[in-house]
């Protein structure tokens, strides 16, 4: 097996990172602080050889953006006996919309109506069951990428018809969902270890609110049903460390729209400042794991 990691190997945990942000760069000062040693792997030069277990590692935070290798990474390194955070099953749920979407309603929170078309034809069907506006949106991505607003049929023809075009069969699924009358704002709560650590708005004259996109984060007051529905969501994908995304409709129901396995908290953090730090609870968690 070989790993790239810019400190010894041998040490019990790894963080499994091919891009290192400043989330990560928190992270890996946040066990520096605590005198802590780390490997960071790079999964771009990681390989697993199959009914080996000879790994050095009893814990990884997986760090990963690419949502595929996250997901191998994730079962390579379990079947070899290591406890990964996020789990596989948590990353998997997490990094498909429609499989978010089915734990979430198996779960009863509270998410927009949604249908997966498994063909563009059959989409368009099922957007004459949910109404519209809607979305489209693709099973998987991130920061709103490819999500397109459906005003009406005519618009959605256009699109599906662009999405028949296109290669590969997952491409072909139509993920649609109804359009919430909202507020130019969504809220994003960080969960971790099953305590809320807080939540902001996230503000936009656009559709996507992401940070990382020029969206504008601020401070929302955590309330005992923001906690609650932040809790059951990322119970119910399993998630140890999770972003959850809300959205209220114009009644001011709360609705959860995704939860994120590799929640970035950079904008989040600059939004609540002192009162929290993120990366420090996140590896206060891990460490607590690991003397398990």
């Amino acid at each position: 097996m070989s790993a790239a990691s810019e400190r010894p190997s041998g040490r019990k945990i790894a963080i499994l990172a091919s891009r290192v942000g400043a989330d990560e760069k928190r992270l890996f000062d946040a066990f520096d602080r605590r005198g802590v040693p780390f490997d960071h792997v790079d999964t771009r030069r990681q390989w697993f050889l199959a009914g080996r277990c000879d790994v050095p590692w009893t814990l990884a935070l997986n760090r990963e953006i690419g949502q595929v290798r996250a997901a191998y990474a994730a079962r390579s390194l379990t079947a070899a006996g290591v406890e990964v955070v996020n789990s596989a099953e948590a990353t998997e749920a997490c990094g498909d919309k429609w499989r978010t979407t089915m734990v979430l309603e198996a779960a009863r929170v509270p998410t927009p109506r949604t249908a997966l078309g498994l063909t563009p034809q059959a989409a368009l069907d099922a957007l004459d069951s949910i109404g519209y506006p809607a979305l489209i949106k693709p099973l998987v991505g991130s920061w709103g990428r490819l999500v397109a607003r459906l005003p009406d049929r005519v618009s959605a023809e256009g699109v599906l018809e662009y999405v028949a075009a296109l290669s590969g069969p997952q491409s072909h699924l139509g993920y649609v969902q109804e359009l919430i009358d909202k507020p130019d704002r969504d809220i994003r709560v960080i969960v971790v270890g099953g305590q809320v650590l807080g939540a902001v708005y996230r503000t936009s004259e656009s559709l996507r609110t992401n940070v990382a996109l020029g969206g504008q984060a601020r401070p929302c007051e955590v309330t005992p049903e923001i906690a609650k529905l932040s809790l059951d969501a990322a119970a119910a994908v399993g998630a140890e460390i999770a972003g959850v995304d809300l959205i209220e409709d114009q009644d001011g129901r709360l609705l959860v729209l995704e939860v994120n396995h590799r929640v970035e908290f950079t904008g989040f953090q600059s939004a609540l400042g002192d009162r929290v730090d993120v990366a420090g609870l996140v590896v206060d968690h891990l460490l607590e794991r690991a003397q398990r």
